[in-house]
């Protein structure tokens, strides 16, 4: 049961633009005359105070205090009277407001509904306009915006369902919409809006510079451009998910992107020659998921990339003939996963990373075919583990690496075929095990390490 409020609904605060929803006269002359007979009791208080006790007030001076109470009673009605002149008058004008933004909404949004390009590009710029200009109705015309680019759309030229001029529509709604996402516009931001673009096609696009802090959504979207940048954005808030969206042979690259706070979302998505890009980009507190992922052949580059809290997640992905890169990473906190996943063929790379603190788990990861590499890679802290994961005609290299501190655990790993090799690696620290691991037919080189001690190697 809902405790009632023991104001009146009236003192509510409203942000909608419509005429006030004002008091009674009565009632507040009625308060104004309570206020104004209490202030006259006061005054006369004070003053039988602050004159001698041998004074009296006479006749006249009585006249002169009922006189001035009498005027500041009528001040006051006046007061009222003027306030409540001025309330409906703001009404009006609100009123009036909420009747023109109505129709410039009407008249945008049949633009954008229109057979020629030309006017729906001017419906795309109407809405924009709008929206900066109509704060309370905002997310509504952000959302039609977004459901534009949700319409079924056929981006070949040669089919027959192609639209002439419809690319530079939808681009034009990207470009707007990437322009209030940006730091520049904080007087008129959308970043806290909340962004539909569910099943939505992309034919390219620019979302570089962009500031996410709602709730985004491109989960069954399809990505098929040559090129869709999130170069420099920055994932602070909310959650954004790509959840079973689909990437084509194109570029999606977030170089340089930081990742804090947000949580995003790769889960399902399925990587189809894609050269997907995270280069340089900041991975803080927050998480990352490529949960259930399928990459088939294409890139993925995290190369230079810093972690340094949260949680980046490839659990049960599947990595099919992908080149998958580390290169120069660092890794200070937090964790990188990879539980359950199962590489086929291609490169898993780490090479010149810097682990010195938080977690890499290989654990129960599946490789056939392919190469895991770690060259010249330092490990000052942290700890990586392949626990029980199975290597098939596979090769695992720390060529060079260095060992300063931390561990790397690969127990109960199985290697059947392939190679596993510590050529060169200086270890001056920390602790590398193969706990009950165990080697069939694999060509292990254990360079400066000391084989494990229950003759499996």
């Amino acid at each position: 049961m809902s405790r009632r409020r023991w104001w009146p609904r009236r003192w509510r605060h409203t942000s909608g633009r419509y005429a006030p929803d004002l008091w009674p006269v009565w009632i507040v002359a009625g308060l104004a005359v309570v206020v104004v007979c209490v202030a006259g009791v006061v005054a006369y208080w004070l003053v039988r105070r602050l004159t001698e006790p041998t004074e009296t007030l006479g006749v006249p001076d009585g006249i002169r205090l009922s006189i001035a109470i009498l005027t500041v009673f009528g001040a006051v009605l006046a007061g009222v009277y003027a306030y409540r002149k001025q309330r409906i008058a703001e009404g009006d004008a609100h009123r009036a407001d909420a009747t023109q933004f109505a129709e410039r909404y009407s008249t945008a949004a049949g633009q954008l509904g229109h057979e020629g390009p030309a006017v729906r590009l001017a419906g795309v710029y109407a809405m924009a306009r709008l929206a900066d200009d109509w704060v309370e109705q905002r997310q509504v015309c952000v959302d039609v915006l977004c459901a534009y680019l949700r319409m079924p759309y056929e981006w070949k030229p040669e089919s027959d369902q192609y639209r002439k001029g419809e690319r530079e529509v939808r681009q034009t709604i990207i470009q707007v919409i990437r322009d209030h996402l940006r730091e520049s516009r904080e007087e008129s931001s959308w970043s806290t809006c909340a962004l539909d673009f569910t099943r939505a096609t992309f034919d390219g696009g620019d979302f570089s510079g962009c500031r996410f802090r709602g709730s985004v959504s491109f989960a069954d979207a399809d990505f098929v451009g040559d090129l869709i940048s999130f170069d420099g954005a920055g994932f602070l808030d909310g959650a954004v998910t790509f959840r079973g969206a689909r990437f084509g042979a194109g570029a999606v690259t977030f170089n340089d992107a930081q990742f804090q706070g947000a949580t995003v979302s790769f889960d399902e998505a399925r990587f189809s020659g894609s050269a997907v890009s995270f280069r340089g980009a900041l991975l803080g507190p927050g998480a990352i998921t490529f949960h259930h992922a399928t990459l088939s052949g294409g890139t993925l580059t995290l190369d230079e990339a810093r972690f340094v809290g949260g949680t980046v997640g490839f659990d049960y992905a599947q990595f099919g003939n992908a080149t998958v890169t580390f290169n120069r990473a660092r890794l200070d906190d937090g964790l990188l996963a990879f539980r359950r996943a199962r590489f086929t063929g291609g490169t898993l790379s780490f090479d010149h990373a810097n682990f010195t603190g938080g977690a890499l788990a290989l654990d129960d990861a599946e490789f056939t075919g392919g190469t895991v590499t770690f060259y010249a890679a330092r490990f000052d802290g942290g700890n990586v583990t392949f626990d029980y994961g199975q290597f098939t005609d596979s090769t695992v290299t720390f060529h060079h690496g260095r060992f300063n501190g931390g561990t790397v655990s690969l127990g109960h790993a199985r290697f059947s075929g392939g190679m596993v090799s510590f050529v060169r690696a200086q270890v001056n620290g920390g602790r590398v095990t193969f706990a009950d691991a165990q080697f069939s037919d694999a060509n292990v080189r254990w360079g400066r390490l000391r084989p494990p001690e229950d003759g499996t190697g």
